[in-house]
């Protein structure tokens, strides 16, 4: 292997990298937005109903 294609390999890793996390970031804040809201306790005290 010559210093050239080492080179080349280190950047392609640097940049997958940069890919992967910025991948890992945007998918973050993307389920943290989408969430639903959680709904308050009833009030009453009673179990709610199921099916």
């Amino acid at each position: 292997m010559t210093d050239d294609t080492k080179k080349l390999i280190a950047a392609g890793a640097a940049i997958g990298s940069a890919a992967v996390a910025a991948a890992l970031l945007y998918a973050s804040k993307r389920k943290k937005k989408n969430e639903p809201e959680q709904l308050p306790p009833i009030p009453s005290g009673e179990n709610p109903e199921t099916d």
